[in-house]
């Protein structure tokens, strides 16, 4: 009952001229953001911070936040129409959305994934709004030691249950908190990773990086893989529109299993793509009709974005009540909030309760806005994506450019926004990922302050770490997603060669 009085404050925060206002822009650049390839939402977030300097905080981040729910809706219109994937997250939906739209099914295919993302969304604020009260009390008992070890356990989850190998992902961790300790030191004064260059004295600005990174190195890995648009009629039959709607609840148990998958990768820090690909293999080896999957079945759409934008929602409740983000978005997300001089965790919700409770009412009422502006733009946007690229892709260059200068107003950082474009090109093309730079550029400084603080307190002991139930429960489950899940990987293997070998034999 109390977090519902607190959301119903929430509302009356977050429903103002203003903010609706906010939330119907954010939407609309979202869905640019989504729509064009070589963008994508932790770049556009990004992009969008320093325009928010002059906003309060509140406003900032329901516009930033409802620009991230804009870009995954506009990542399933082109993944549908045009068979390109807009987002990551919405590789799954091409298997089945294109399919059924070139069956002469678009409408159909558009309103099963806008209605499914709409739900999977709706299913993620409520988590929030159910869990937010309880895991900030929960993280009032933490102290340094504890925050290191959520630090680690952070870490330790995207090395043991990301996708990508673990030596690249320790790589990537590895790059970024070593961009993040290029400056001053913060406790000692000295001066580091800096090679005489006096612009780096004060640091190397993640968002100039972030820019640089998922705006100028996906915009490279585009051209290189070419870009070919094929698009199948983008009218919305408001017939066919409601007649979808009412085919909706024979899905349920598709809908209920995605959105408890995307609930589960939200909050660890699998993410909305693994949460994505998840859901549609399950759906798959649940359904009946298997081997119909990627000619156009309903569940093939309907599971991917459920879990989508479950996934995408629910990660900001570990952003916001622990400090701890668990996408590159929320990654983002918590950087401009941090610039704003607001510190994600705990504390937050006891000083800053219109803030926490303003910006999850407005998750409610911008998906809302975002399902609604999303079916009233499909056509807009498809005629946008049959803009040349060779028109589009400069217009992105110069976007990402001015975005880089605009944090700090300095030539150095169009040089950094260059160097990083080109390292994210060449991660992107040997399957480093990314996220996991971002994540440790963000938590670099408060990890390593946090394991300061514990070392004066212990007297340089690590024992620290394991000397209260909470710290050494959370260290535990670090460990534990760092070693099960490679370990789980290994004897799959010798199981599989195993079985192999009796084969052959």
């Amino acid at each position: 009952m109390e977090n519902l009085d607190l959301l119903m404050h929430g509302f009356g925060v977050a429903i103002t001229p203003l903010h609706l206002l906010l939330m119907v822009a954010g939407v609309l650049l979202g869905l640019v953001v989504g729509v064009l390839p070589g963008l994508g939402a932790p770049n556009g977030v990004s992009l969008l911070i320093p325009l928010t300097f002059s906003l309060d905080p509140t406003a900032a981040i329901i516009l930033l936040s409802s620009m991230y729910w804009g870009a995954l809706f506009g990542g399933s219109t082109t993944s549908i129409l045009f068979n390109i994937p807009g987002e990551p997250s919405s590789v799954a939906t091409t298997f089945d959305g294109y399919p059924m739209a070139r069956s002469g099914q678009s409408t159909r295919a558009l309103t099963l994934a806008f209605m499914s993302a709409g739900i999977g969304a709706l299913i993620g604020v409520i988590v929030i709004t159910l869990l937010a009260g309880w895991a900030s009390r929960f993280a009032l008992r933490f102290g340094a030691p504890e925050y290191f070890a959520v630090y680690f356990l952070a870490f330790a989850a995207f090395i043991g249950m990301g996708s990508a190998s673990a030596t690249k992902t320790v790589v990537s961790l590895t790059a970024g908190l070593l961009l993040a300790s290029v400056g001053m030191d913060n406790v000692t004064g000295e001066v580091r990773l800096t090679f005489g260059f006096s612009d780096l004295l004060g640091g190397i600005s993640f968002l100039v990086v972030v820019i640089g990174l998922f705006g100028i190195g996906e915009l490279l890995a585009t051209v290189q893989e070419g870009l070919h648009f094929r698009g199948v009629s983008s009218r919305i039959d408001l017939r066919d529109m409601l007649r979808t709607i009412a085919e909706l609840p024979r899905y349920w148990a598709t809908t209920v299993r995605s959105g408890l998958v995307g609930i589960w990768m939200g909050i660890t820090p699998g993410g909305p793509t693994a949460a994505s690909f998840m859901s549609y293999g399950i759906a798959r080896q649940a359904s009946r009709k298997g081997a119909a999957f990627g000619t156009g079945r309903p569940e093939g759409i309907v599971a991917p974005e459920t879990a989508d934008h479950s996934a995408g929602t629910c990660a900001m409740l570990p952003m916001l009540a622990l400090g701890v983000p668990s996408s590159a978005t929320a990654a983002v997300m918590m950087g401009g909030l941090m610039i704003w001089g607001l510190t994600p965790g705990p504390m937050l919700f006891a000083t800053k309760p219109d803030f926490v409770w303003g910006l999850i009412a407005s998750m409610y009422v911008s998906n809302i806005v975002g399902v609604i502006l999303v079916l009233l733009t499909v056509p807009m946007f498809a005629a946008l994506l049959r803009v040349p690229f060779s028109i589009i892709g400069p217009m992105i260059v110069a976007i990402c450019f001015v975005g880089g200068y605009t944090v700090s107003s300095a030539t150095f950082d169009l040089w950094v926004v260059l160097v990083f474009g080109l390292v994210g090109y060449l991660l992107t093309r040997l399957d480093y990922p990314l996220a996991p730079l971002v994540l440790a550029m963000v938590l670099g400084h408060k990890a390593e302050n946090a394991f300061f603080q514990s070392m004066v307190l212990s007297d340089g002991s690590l024992s620290v770490f394991f000397e209260t139930a909470l710290c050494s429960a959370i260290m535990a489950i670090g460990l534990a997603l760092l070693v099960v899940p490679k370990l789980l990987q290994l004897v799959s293997r010798l199981r599989h060669r195993g079985a192999v070998g009796q084969e052959s034999h």
